[in-house]
């Protein structure tokens, strides 16, 4: 028997998944085997328990470190941190998109009686408010107008100036000290819920007062307004143009009215021309204009500020003059350098970002490229229709609004002006549903002036001007303005997000943190995997034997409640020498294959179950 044993031992081998006969051979198995540094120790030290229960602590206490690092590492990885990476490029590029206005608007036909009527309101506010004639020197009430065949004039459509919106002084104490401002009071459609839109500054209170009534006669007119009769010929803005030493050409700009800053004209708006490819730094290689800078404004009381308005933005973009432009000084040289940065933000898990708008829930109003500028007014716009019933003048329509007029809607001064506060608040979702672009250019802008043109050139300059362009102004520099807009260098910034921790990185990080805790590698975990696997089938085997062993071991009825654990029974003889057919069972197998007991006929050796013993009575023979 004990050479049959030691044969099994012999050529017993390990398996695929090993079958052990307890878990605490598998353990010692395990322990013995395993790479993961410190495990032999509790098998080694088993004799010194006081070894084996410090030994056990630091491995626990080793396995708590580790996840409290992995912890760390995936808490800072979900976080999706970005770091910013910076290059340098060099490498011929196209010029940016150049917008200028002339701050000098049109005044329709259509509107001009009105508008006559607005500087006249305009001029009473100012004496009233500081006592001072401005009619002489503001308002000029026979500028041309401009005519839009078959509109008839304004009013003959019912169109009323309101008189609800006066201008008042107001006064207020803080901290000890008087402080006045200026505003106009508005309220709700019920007369109720007013608040004044005050200023301290006097001028940005009339400015705004001024705007307010101008968007509610331009209302009137239609949202499409063929102004090509009308149109003012580039000659009259720009006197000289040329980019890299050569003559601009009529393809290179593009005419649009803007109701606040008047004509523009925008070079070089789709980018695709190779004439505007930028190939050396410098001001000879720019972009030269002289530009006609008149005083002579139509609505003088729209902007306060003489000379042109220039904005420097990228190709098919909306320029947005109000946020974005700059004023070149009539009579004065400008030279603007800029310096392109590009922007690459990752998006997705990282940060919102879109790459063209497809996927952004606001319908854009504009029909260039996307803009996070454009995506707030649109955005803007939308509410301002749905809660107010009609929309802002500035910015497009969607379809089936109009534009707001306080004829027709008495309240939506005090509507938009509260709409506004929030938006400027944060109070609007319009910044969490309209995100930044995913790539866009920047451009940073230096400027240098000059007197222009100087004291003893001017006269020849004039002239030259009045031979070529038919200008014929006698002013004092007062009517016109150079301006140089040029690359300082071609190298350009790329601002790149990168992910602070990668998944290679992370993978990196909790190999180190493996290595330094218990100096195993990656097979280590495999030797933890399998060891799991190990113990979920033998406690499998395990549970399937017990349940085996009450299916199939019935007990007999001659032997009350006996209870078969994992153990075989046994047959033992009850006195040595009596043969070997009392070692040995007496039995049948039924259908199912189960072993079904049947009493010895002569002999009843005693049988061990689980403790319970049944041997023969010697009466029983003698009956």
């Amino acid at each position: 028997m004990e050479q049959e044993l030691a044969r099994g031992e012999e050529e017993r081998q390990e398996g695929l998944i090993e079958f052990y006969d307890s878990f605490k051979e598998m353990f010692e198995f395990f322990c013995k085997n395993t790479t993961i540094h410190g495990t032999i120790r509790l098998v080694c030290s088993d004799s010194n328990r006081m070894k084996t229960a410090f030994w056990t602590l630091l491995l626990l206490a080793s396995f708590g470190m580790l996840y409290w690092q992995f912890a760390l590492m995936f808490s800072q990885y979900l976080a999706y941190p970005v770091v910013l990476t910076m290059s340098m490029h060099s490498e011929p590029k196209m010029f940016p998109a150049i917008t200028i206005c002339n701050l000098d608007p049109y005044r329709f036909e259509l509107v001009s009686e009105h508008l006559v009527q607005l500087d006249r309101m305009a001029e009473e506010s100012i004496t009233f408010l500081y006592g001072i004639n401005t009619s002489a020197r503001l308002f000029h009430m026979n500028d041309r107008n401009i005519h839009v065949q078959g509109l008839a004039n304004l009013s003959r459509l019912g169109f009323k100036l309101s008189q609800n919106f006066s201008l008042l002084r107001m006064s207020d104490l803080r901290s000890g000290k008087k402080h006045s401002s200026v505003g106009f009071r508005l309220c709700n459609s019920t007369g109720g819920n007013c608040f004044y839109k005050t200023y301290s500054s006097g001028m940005d209170a009339i400015l705004e007062w001024y705007r307010f009534h101008y968007m509610n006669i331009m209302s009137q007119l239609p949202v499409i307004i063929n102004i090509s009769q009308h149109e003012e010929h580039i000659e009259d803005m720009v006197y000289s143009c040329q980019y890299d030493g050569e003559p601009c050409r009529p393809s290179d700009y593009v005419h649009f009215h803007h109701p606040v800053f008047g004509s523009c004209y925008t070079f070089n708006s789709k980018g695709t021309d190779p004439f505007w490819t930028a190939t050396k730094p410098g001001i000879p290689y720019g972009l030269s204009l002289i530009l006609r800078a008149e005083q002579k404004d139509h609505i003088p009381l729209l902007s306060t500020v003489a000379g042109v308005k220039v904005m420097i933005h990228n190709h098919n973009q909306t320029p947005f003059l109000e946020h974005e432009g700059f004023d070149i000084r009539p009579g004065i040289a400008t030279t603007i350098g800029i310096q392109q940065d590009e922007v690459n933000r990752l998006g997705g898990n990282y940060g919102k970002c879109t790459t063209n708008g497809d996927d952004v829930d606001v319908k854009l109003l504009y029909n260039n490229s996307y803009t996070l500028q454009a995506c707030l007014h649109s955005c803007f716009q939308h509410i301002m229709v749905q809660e107010c019933g009609c929309g802002y003048y500035y910015y497009p329509l969607p379809a089936g609004a109009e534009y707001c007029d306080y004829n027709k809607q008495p309240a939506w001064g005090h509507c938009f002006y509260q709409l506004y506060n929030r938006l400027r608040n944060h109070h609007l979702n319009c910044f969490d549903q309209c995100p930044k672009p995913c790539r866009e250019s920047l451009y940073k802008v230096s400027a240098g002036t000059a007197k222009w043109p100087s004291a003893k050139s001017q006269d020849w300059v004039r002239q030259a001007l009045r031979h070529q362009n038919g200008y014929n102004s006698t002013s004092n520099r007062k009517d016109i303005a150079k301006v140089t807009i040029f690359y300082q260098q071609l190298n350009y910034q790329a601002v790149n997000e990168s992910p602070l921790l990668s998944e290679n990185l992370l993978l990196s990080s909790m190999g180190s943190q493996w290595s330094l805790w218990f100096g195993s590698s990656v097979l280590s975990v495999v030797e933890m995997f399998e060891l799991l696997v190990d113990t979920l089938v033998l406690s499998l085997l395990f549970c399937y034997q017990r349940l085996r062993a009450k299916k199939t071991l019935r007990v007999s009825p001659t032997i009350p409640s006996v209870s078969l654990a994992l153990e075989n029974y046994r047959v033992v003889q009850e006195e040595p020498g009596k043969g070997e057919e009392g070692a040995r069972p007496s039995g049948m197998r039924d259908s199912t294959g189960e072993l079904q007991l049947q009493p010895l006929p002569q002999r009843c050796p005693e049988v061990l179950l689980d403790g319970f013993g049944c041997t023969k009575e010697e009466d029983l023979g003698q009956e």
